[in-house]
């Protein structure tokens, strides 16, 4: 872990560095336009108002506040934890568009993979392979103010929770159900900083038991985007607050425009107690087609 997050200080160094020369530049050709040449083109477009936001990361948004009709993306992530007595590799597949103006859908897949570190670890107590779930969820963005920057939205998000690999064939395939209403809130602080709230409780309930189990999620967002770009740097803390718990885990991230259909964000995690888990490293790829007319 300790070479991954290298990497990760060193590509942060390069964005930063690169980001510096961007600032630079932009200055050098003109001062009007440096801090909205985005702004414009994601704002000045004939339709219902939509505000720019930097979307955190490692939790994302269903899709972009106030979407507009015809908007889709495609999302592939990847991650490692590292674990007290083994490693977890996560992976998904997600797809998210907009049937309507200021409507977001989205469909996920999310896999767990784990492999032991400590050779002592009893193997029977090691967590099983699994497709986790299939996540299916909904946003809409019902207040946009494109004059104070400013946008708000509700959603839900489902969970169909499966068994393990192993296990199919064996036992039913679909054991339990995750609950999760929440709301969005973000603002745009002049051209460049961006903050962003996503809350909500998540309650989650197995077929198999009367037992609900819940918690409350409030993750707060901070991020700086480089003038003229959809570059930006920033900082996401998920936390979790359980009846006898609260976890959080602050994690830096940075994302690099490659092409104007193709973005890739890094994320590092860094929990704040590390009862279980220490660092992690997580990769999102996401590819926005051409929108449809």
């Amino acid at each position: 872990m300790k070479k991954i997050n290298y990497i990760f200080l060193f590509i942060l160094q390069v964005f930063l560095y690169n980001a510096q020369i961007i600032h630079v530049d932009s200055l050098e050709k003109t001062n009007n336009v440096l801090d909205s040449l985005y702004i414009m083109e994601v704002e000045a477009v004939k339709g219902k108002d939509k505000v720019l936001h930097a979307e955190p990361l490692f939790i994302d948004l269903i899709r972009d506040l106030g979407a507009r009709k015809g908007e889709r993306e495609w999302n592939v992530g990847l991650g490692m934890t590292d674990r007290k007595n083994f490693d977890l590799y996560t992976t998904l597949i997600e797809y998210e568009f907009a049937p309507i103006d200021r409507l977001g859908l989205e469909v996920e897949l999310p896999f767990s993979f784990y492999y032991p570190t400590d050779k002592d670890f009893p193997r029977e107590n090691l967590p099983q392979n699994k497709l986790n779930s299939l996540k299916l969820a909904g946003q809409y963005s019902f207040y946009v103010n494109e004059k104070i920057s400013t946008s708000f939205a509700f959603g839900y998000l489902h969970e169909f929770e499966l068994t393990h690999f192993k296990n199919y064939g064996k036992e039913t395939l679909y054991h339990g159900n995750v609950f999760n209403p929440f709301i969005i809130g973000a603002k745009r602080w002049g051209d460049n900083f961006h903050t962003l709230v996503y809350s909500g409780p998540v309650f989650q309930k197995n077929l198999s038991s009367s037992t609900i189990h819940a918690l409350l999620q409030i993750n707060s967002n901070f991020h700086y985007m480089i003038p003229g770009t959809r570059n930006f740097i920033g900082l996401e803390f998920n936390k979790e607050i359980s009846e006898n718990d609260f976890d959080m885990t602050v994690r830096p991230q940075m994302r690099l425009e490659i092409t104007h259909h193709f973005l890739v964000g890094i994320v590092t995690g860094i929990p704040i107690k590390r009862e279980n888990e220490r660092f992690s490293t997580f990769i999102r790829l996401i590819y926005e087609p051409k929108q449809k007319k």
